[in-house]
């Protein structure tokens, strides 16, 4: 991003005591892929290509020296080689137009950038001393165990989750959903759908015509981008002629990572027509999306976002992730909320906590810091516009992040209540009176807390 100066909404200083923040309108920038040898002579109609995208990918370390060339040594390159073999729990996926938001004049640059350090994760990046917690699990959210067919989760009263694949166009280092999506890595062999995505479809239109209580439907994966246009509008509609279903999400980061694949003419076009069926349905229509860091929002970004919006999407709303060395501070949060609500068009409506999954730590920040962080965002963006930092905690849900019921700082343990049974505790008596717990990462404790967890029985 590029800032420029606008006195309309730019404030003086008028004492010696600085606000804590300073807005300055700043223009999206799309940065130039030319200065990386392997796309110097990528054309513009070449990088507006979404086929073009998806085919350049960057899959593996050569393809990565091939695009890099000698801005990024050695040293590099064997850190992301260790990683691979060692703690990956996400194979190597990157679109150039999120390698393009990289800064990478130099190694230090390329360690230190924030989009690098979630999507492409190195061995030196990981908690030396605990890259997990204890309490890690796969699927740290246990989703699968709520499914009532095979990939539609059923964990909130109204609302369901259904996952029409394994599969994105880009693989994040933090993905909650790293025991299914993607390939298999050297530490992580992935789960696998079972069922034909026409029969797994039909068994999720067959669920939901059966259960009126349902009214929301988050539909994802994976990433609905990698679903075949002609069968993604199938199911959306499908979904649409469903009486009780009231709101209809599509999620998917490839708005961020690759929103060349939402401006294709017939993605256009066939939203436009589910849209309309939803707006004369009278169906809130959704796209949510997945930014972490200001850099990721380009021109091309807001282009996407807007086209949706044009067609008749009701809203594009952002669902970052908080993460330490990415966005964990007041200024990169608000940088980035101004960008996407500002210039984009774009919705900032949550924040998780980042879950609970294996080789996290490094990432994960504490209950407090999020409840911090919470604090320093509030009475700068407009109230609708201000997002809420949640903790998703296991057999809970989402939880703002004061909503805590106790706390036992020492040893990092949140403990939180729900008022709703999912489907997996409908004859539990105890569920809406027990407390469940949550884990701050060990290196945010005192050195007490921190030799409470080092024992062999924690």
């Amino acid at each position: 991003m590029t800032v420029t100066e606008d006195t309309t909404t730019s404030a003086s200083p008028t004492s010696a005591l600085d606000q804590p923040y300073h807005y300055r309108r700043a223009e999206l920038h799309e940065p130039d892929w030319r200065r990386f040898a392997g796309w110097r002579d990528v054309t513009e109609a070449q990088w507006r290509d979404a086929q073009w995208q998806r085919v350049h990918c960057v899959r593996n370390i050569r393809q990565l020296r091939a695009v890099l060339g000698d801005l990024v040594g050695e040293r590099f390159y064997d850190d992301l080689a260790a990683d691979q073999r060692e703690l990956a729990t996400m194979s190597m996926l990157l679109p150039p137009q999120m390698i393009n938001t990289m800064a990478a004049g130099s190694t230090e640059e390329f360690y230190s950038d924030p989009v690098r350090r979630y999507m492409l994760p190195v061995r030196s990046d990981r908690d030396p001393r605990w890259p997990s917690h204890p309490r890690a699990e796969r699927d740290s959210l246990h989703e699968a165990e709520m499914w009532v067919v095979e990939g539609l989760t059923h964990r909130y009263p109204t609302k369901v989750l259904a996952e029409l694949l394994s599969t994105c166009p880009q693989y994040c280092g933090h993905c909650t959903r790293m025991d299914l999506v993607g390939n298999s890595t050297e530490q992580v062999a992935k789960h696998k759908l079972a069922l034909k995505p026409v029969d797994r479809q039909d068994a999720m239109i067959d669920y939901l015509r059966r259960t009126p209580g349902v009214r929301d439907v988050v539909v994802s994966g994976g990433d609905v981008a990698n679903v075949p246009w002609h069968q993604l509008e199938s199911f959306l509609m499908r979904l649409l002629e469903i009486e009780t279903v009231r709101d209809v999400r599509l999620a998917t980061k490839a708005l961020a990572a690759l929103p060349q694949h939402w401006l294709q003419p017939k993605i256009v076009e066939g939203l436009e027509r589910v849209a309309g069926t939803a707006r004369r349905r009278g169906v809130n229509l959704a796209i949510h999306t997945h930014v972490n860091h200001a850099r990721s929002v380009t021109p091309l970004v807001a282009e996407a976002a807007r086209s949706a919006l044009e067609v008749g999407v009701r809203d594009v709303r952002n669902q970052g992730v908080l993460m330490r060395g990415v966005n964990a501070t007041p200024a990169a949060l608000l940088d980035l909320c101004f960008a996407l609500q500002g210039e984009a068009n774009i919705l900032p409506y949550y924040f998780y906590m980042c879950d609970m999954i294996p080789n996290s730590e490094h990432w994960r920040v504490a209950v407090f810091q999020a409840q911090e962080l919470q604090h320093a965002i509030m009475g700068y963006l407009p109230g609708y516009a201000t997002p809420r930092i949640v903790c998703d905690v296991p057999y809970v849900g989402k939880r703002w992040v004061h909503q805590l019921a106790d706390y036992d700082r020492e040893r990092g343990i949140s403990y939180w209540t729900k008022n709703y049974r999912t489907g997996i505790e409908l004859a539990d008596p105890d569920a809406l009176s027990r407390r469940y717990p949550y884990y701050d990462p060990i290196s945010t404790l005192s050195p007490e807390g921190q030799r409470w967890w080092d024992t062999d029985d924690r």
